[in-house]
């Protein structure tokens, strides 16, 4: 399992937990500290370990397919949005369904993998900016309604925003690469177009890595 560093910052009264994946600790600069004399550093621990619980037992309870232990971990007016697809649910039971017919047994393959690259906090919502790697082994309704397997390999970058509600997950809203997904999956030919399939994971991993276009990093 990734070892996770997080620091937490304290600007204008709202907490931000900033993580670095794969050792990589990632520290504010002297510059940015003395930019703004409301930024001093905090650990504030207690938010992070509230919001991790929050959202770690709903997502023990989604990818366990446990639909009833997901739905408590939600408000009763809770909402999910996956954007590029338009796919979700309003409502307890517009997310119930949602959860029964395109979620649960179909969320990812067995050899998924979720690498944070960095999950920002604040009392009301978590951001978490993540690489997912799966080979695509079954249908996934969510991600790619009407598709059938392909068996290829792919890394697509997510970023998933939680809101958080009295202790509760109140919505997700679930924005991915899918132009670069599609690439990957052979769906897509990107002879002309401004995509680059696995490299935009690549490049979040590494931003030095040239881009193929003008050869700049």
């Amino acid at each position: 399992m990734t070892s996770i560093k997080r620091r937490t910052l304290m600007k204008n009264g709202v907490a931000v937990a900033i993580a670095g994946a794969s050792g990589v600790t990632i520290n504010a600069s002297a510059s940015d500290q003395d930019a703004d004399e409301n930024l001093t550093v905090s650990t504030n621990q207690e938010l992070i370990d509230s919001v991790d619980a929050i959202f770690g037992e709903h997502m023990d309870a989604e990818l366990n397919g446990d639909l009833d232990r997901t739905l408590a971990t939600m408000t009763s007016n809770p909402h999910i949005v996956n954007v590029p697809t338009m796919i979700g649910g309003q409502g307890e039971q517009g997310v119930r369904t949602f959860y029964a017919n395109r979620l649960i047994g179909q969320f990812f393959p067995p050899d998924v993998e979720f690498e944070t690259i960095s999950r920002t906090y604040s009392p009301e919502r978590l951001i978490d900016e993540l690489i997912i790697s799966f080979t695509h082994t079954i249908e996934m309704d969510h991600l790619l309604p009407g598709v059938k397997p392909t068996g290829k390999f792919v890394e697509a970058v997510f970023v998933v925003i939680v809101g958080i509600e009295d202790g509760k997950v109140s919505y997700e809203h679930i924005h991915w690469d899918q132009g670069n997904l599609l690439v990957q999956l052979g769906l897509i030919d990107p002879e002309g177009l401004p995509l680059t399939g696995a490299g935009a994971a690549a490049k979040l991993r590494n931003p030095s890595i040239p881009d193929p276009f003008f050869n700049e990093s």
